[in-house]
């Protein structure tokens, strides 16, 4: 039944023109719906998402073609943790979890993680922390060490300090800040998701992994910030918030993701 409704409703959004879908010539003939162009500049306009800077081909059906197999895997992810939520009492909706978020870093380049994640321990309107994580979902599409650079990026991320344009700086300003201060009062947690590859695949990754966060020139930033990895494969037999997830620099041990 609710599939059904499911699919009336994103009929009814088709016809409106917010969405449209193609279909996958294997896998089952697999619909995969995304948003038009118009959708997106009408999701734009809700408060949860105001100021979000969607991707620029989330409305071409190429792109979204060619990008398919990434996306189902970044929302069976995203899947996987709503449903965690919903085990333990937490709060984790579709809207705290927002793909492609874009940081930029200096010189037009930017850091964009495959998913945004905020998580609440406990219920709605608790005090329980707010946990808010980059997520990244690797498929085996890239070498280990392509994938490892990654951190390299969150690193200049984590210490970026944007310059101000035609304003010399005076003694009495206050002294400037870290950009993912604007939006973060800590900085999120980096989780990757390894798919698509075997247990050898998985150890040579975080091997890769292991070296690129234990490189001098990422200063303190290991130290300051978690890097786990764990295989979807894991996340979806045991839940995410099981100790599933290994510290990169540690990967010997297994722990809980949302743990200090």
């Amino acid at each position: 039944m609710r599939i059904e409704q499911t699919r009336r409703r994103l009929a009814k959004l088709r016809d409106e023109g917010l969405v449209d879908r193609i279909t996958l010539p294997q896998a089952g003939r697999t619909r995969v719906w995304f948003p038009t162009g118009y959708g997106v500049q009408v999701a734009c306009e809700w408060p949860e998402l105001r100021g979000y800077r969607p991707p620029k081909k989330v409305s071409d059906r190429t792109a979204v073609r060619l990008r398919a197999g990434h996306g189902l895997t970044v929302t069976e992810t995203a899947l996987a943790f709503l449903q965690d939520a919903r085990r333990y009492g937490d709060l984790c909706r579709p809207l705290d979890w927002i793909p492609e978020v874009h940081h930029p870093i200096g010189s037009g380049e930017a850091v964009i993680p495959d998913a945004l994640l905020y998580y609440r321990r406990g219920p709605e309107g608790g005090e329980g922390p707010m946990l808010r994580a980059f997520v990244e979902v690797d498929r085996a599409t890239m070498g280990p060490e392509r994938l490892a650079a990654k951190i390299g990026g969150y690193a200049r991320l984590h210490s970026y300090v944007p310059v101000p344009v035609g304003r010399p700086r005076q003694p009495f300003m206050e002294p400037l800040e870290e950009s993912w201060r604007r939006r973060y009062p800590l900085f999120p947690r980096l989780l990757f998701v390894l798919d698509n590859t075997g247990p050898v695949g998985i150890e040579t990754r975080i091997t890769a992994l292991r070296a690129a966060a234990t490189d001098l020139a990422l200063a303190d930033f290991p130290q300051e910030v978690p890097i786990l990895a764990a295989s979807l494969v894991d996340l979806l037999h045991n839940g995410p918030c099981a100790p599933v997830w290994r510290p990169v620099q540690n990967p010997d041990q297994q722990v809980a993701w949302h743990k200090p």
